[in-house]
């Protein structure tokens, strides 16, 4: 334990706390007209159920839109499920919110960055550390910390 309060981590949770609503309630009511998520997550995080192949040509790291073509989404309190048409077929995958690294509704030019937690950080928020992101070495230029980024969802 240290001397000091994780305010990142609790930050980082909030703002997935955000997501979770936004998904919830297009859950229950359908996509508003004008709005559409881009939802950026790690492949390889524990707990994302996806078909292999499709992991393997998307990489470490995928987006899925959310907007005309897709089904069945049903949030719950570790995550999300849904149905998306790849090449023409349709493929469930499920996302533990721990995996997304970012959400964003462009359509409102809304948008949010997680930061990468380490276990350590995990451990000191009380919550368990349980749904934490695997330590990973920041990427070049990548901004440290929870970022609320929306300069990169502007209309210039």
């Amino acid at each position: 334990m240290t001397d000091s309060l994780p305010y990142d981590a609790f930050l980082d949770d909030a703002l997935r706390g955000v997501m979770a609503r936004a998904l919830a309630v297009v859950a229950r009511r359908g996509l508003p007209h004008g709005h559409h998520f881009y939802i950026a997550f790690r492949t390889a995080h524990p707990g994302v159920a996806m078909d292999e192949a499709l992991k393997a040509r998307h990489g470490p790291e995928m987006t899925v839109v959310l907007q005309h073509r897709f089904w069945d989404l049903a949030v719950d309190g570790d995550g999300f499920q849904v149905r998306l048409s790849f090449d023409g077929k349709p493929q469930r995958i499920r996302v533990p919110f721990a995996a997304v690294t970012s959400f964003a509704d462009p359509g409102v030019k809304f948008g949010l960055q997680f930061g990468k937690r380490d276990a350590a950080a995990a451990d000191d928020s009380g919550d368990g550390g349980e749904d934490a992101p695997a330590p990973e070495e920041k990427e070049a230029g990548e901004e440290a910390g929870n970022v609320v980024a929306l300069n990169r969802f502007r209309k210039t």
